[in-house]
């Protein structure tokens, strides 16, 4: 049953990349509801590989981790999209998402998940969501990218028409942004809160680098709020506070259970 879902999520969600593309490669969005339908189907397939291959609970060992958080951020994408249509968002997204469940399912071993306490499972999930927005806006950031390049250079493709105005996709970069530094300043406090001996659960890493990703995005907030920054410097500075927030979440989680633990 877990296979058989897993399989359908993934076809589901390159479906939907796939025919949230053609639009913007054919300048118009016809095939836009479609493409969310399938990617909203794939996200109710993924849940439930979650929900059945990691006993309905919270399982944070690498692989599985990767999977919740691609699943979180393909399904406030599908959120994203209702209110401000960026179907650019669910291509690069949903290609990750398929690629995360497949290693998930088809090639990571199976792992029992660990006993926490309902503060630590509160501290756990409002940080899943926060790296889930941040990971977003990250996304957002390339395409703002991109879009700015075609734009200096006078490329006006079809793709480019199927987005949004510059301006709106700056805006929403920056909700998504502040959104995501509310739920990380959440999860400094429950961890500091909440979470006992750090150096015994490995987690001093975690935490300074978490506490330097905050900071980017605080830096970028101000800037934006006091001096009006954006363009290259608002998609530098997201990338490289989800840069730092990448390493804080898989980076030490890679080494201790990947590669010390195989050295061990």
């Amino acid at each position: 049953m877990i296979v058989s879902l897993s399989l359908a999520a993934i076809v589901l969600y390159l479906s939907a990349a796939g025919v949230l593309a053609r639009p913007l490669a054919t300048g118009g969005q016809p095939l836009r509801r479609v493409g969310m339908a399938l990617a909203g189907v794939a996200a109710l397939a993924h849940a439930a590989v979650l929900l059945g291959a990691h006993r309905g609970t919270l399982d944070l060992h690498f692989f599985a981790a990767l999977s919740l958080v691609a699943w979180i951020a393909s399904a406030l994408t599908l959120l994203v999209n209702l209110s401000r249509p960026v179907a650019g968002l669910g291509i690069l997204i949903f290609p990750l998402t398929a690629a995360f469940v497949a290693v998930d399912a088809f090639l990571a071993p199976r792992t029992a998940p660990m006993a926490m306490t309902w503060q630590i499972e509160m501290h756990v999930t409002i940080a899943v969501f926060a790296f889930g927005l941040l990971s977003i806006a990250a996304a957002l950031a390339i395409l703002l990218a991109i879009q700015e390049r075609a734009l200096r250079r006078s490329r006006f493709g079809h793709w480019l028409r199927a987005l949004p105005p510059l301006t709106l996709t700056e805006v929403l970069l920056f909700r998504l942004i502040g959104a995501g530094f509310i739920l990380l300043t959440l999860t400094l406090v429950t961890g500091a809160l909440f979470v006992g001996d750090l150096f015994s659960q490995h987690l001093v890493h975690k935490t300074v680098l978490s506490i330097v990703a905050w900071v980017v995005f605080g830096v970028l907030l101000w800037g934006r709020w006091r001096h009006g920054w954006r363009g290259i410097r608002a998609v530098n500075l997201t990338l490289t506070g989800m840069g730092i927030l990448l390493l804080a979440f898989f980076g030490t989680k890679l080494v201790l259970e990947l590669i010390l633990h195989r050295t061990a």
